[in-house]
């Protein structure tokens, strides 16, 4: 058998490899699409179509055509505006807290603390909860009438706060709720990606002279910056979506102050029947949630440095 063929048959089993590889990956894909055109294409494309529409959920046919009305009534609904200033201003008070105390968190129990194991599961604990359970025994830990906090503070103030019906502490007690459970999601990611960073380049920097801040500020950051930006990311995405603390312990209230902008396309949905318009809702939330997402990865993430 001379060169070429050999070159030949080589090139011809190879490409025969690539094939079935090619055929192996789609049959692997294929399931997950099925599921992703079922379950999330579909219900995407669906939504922006009845954003379109004053819709009958009943009779679809029978839907009025509106065009861009829906989106026109939304943009000059005072309660729209409300809702979404709550809802930053909820973003605002959890987001940058979650990750500088889970950072905090994560760096503290890297080090050889006593009984560090048993930390970790503290600090995570409250993550596996649902929101109900969290909801329901916050609320009665702060009631005004017989809950623990305030019965406490009866001892060194006249009035203890009302603090779930109070429009300035509503939100903010809310966002430390809030807090206290799901920060053990960006400990455990940051704390993983703490234990990944070389411990070789602490040790040249102490030899460099570097203190704890430089060594924190040089190599803890920027080795870390993937995670850090990670969990923005997805803390903002999941704190935009804000519903079900909202729901469970202030029903939007008092004032309509943790009125929050799922909260607002729930109602226009299932109170008001008002289904196009809550779509369009939905798919200007979606268009928010996509800008700061890009923004968060663009200036934060790894590919912008």
């Amino acid at each position: 058998m001379s060169i070429r063929d050999r070159f030949s048959r080589t090139e011809a089993t190879e490409g025969s490899l690539q094939r079935r590889e090619t055929v192996d990956g789609v049959l692997f894909a294929v399931p997950y699409m099925i599921f992703f055109c079922v379950f999330l294409l579909y219900p995407l494309l669906q939504g922006l179509y009845m954003s379109l529409f004053e819709w009958n959920p009943l009779f679809p046919a029978q839907s009025e055509f509106l065009g861009i009305q829906n989106y026109a009534s939304m943009l000059q609904d005072p309660a729209f505006w409300n809702a979404l200033v709550n809802t930053v201003y909820f973003v605002v008070l959890t987001v940058p807290a979650m990750v500088i105390f889970g950072l905090a968190l994560a760096l503290g129990v890297n080090k050889k603390v006593i009984g560090r194991r048993y930390l970790r599961t503290i600090y995570f604990s409250p993550y596996i909860l649902t929101v109900s359970i969290v909801g329901i025994v916050w609320s009665l830990f702060l009631s005004s009438g017989f809950g623990p906090i305030n019965y406490y503070l009866g001892f060194i103030m006249d009035t203890p706060p009302n603090w779930l019906g109070s429009s300035a502490l509503a939100m903010p007690v809310l966002a430390v709720v809030t807090n206290w459970w799901l920060l053990g999601f960006n400990f455990v990611i940051l704390l993983a990606a703490r234990q990944n960073v070389p411990e070789r380049l602490y040790e040249a920097a102490r030899l460099d002279g570097a203190g704890t801040w430089r060594a924190f500020r040089d190599i803890t950051l920027p080795q870390m910056r993937n995670a850090i930006a990670f969990v923005v990311i997805v803390q903002f995405i999941q704190q935009f979506q804000v519903f079900g603390q909202p729901y469970v312990m202030t029903d939007g209230g008092p004032n309509n102050s943790t009125m929050t902008l799922v909260y607002y396309l729930y109602n226009a949905a299932f109170s008001q029947q008002r289904f196009g318009y809550a779509a369009a809702v939905g798919y200007l939330l979606f268009g928010l949630l996509v800008v700061v997402s890009y923004v968060n990865y663009r200036y934060i993430g790894s590919d912008s440095a």
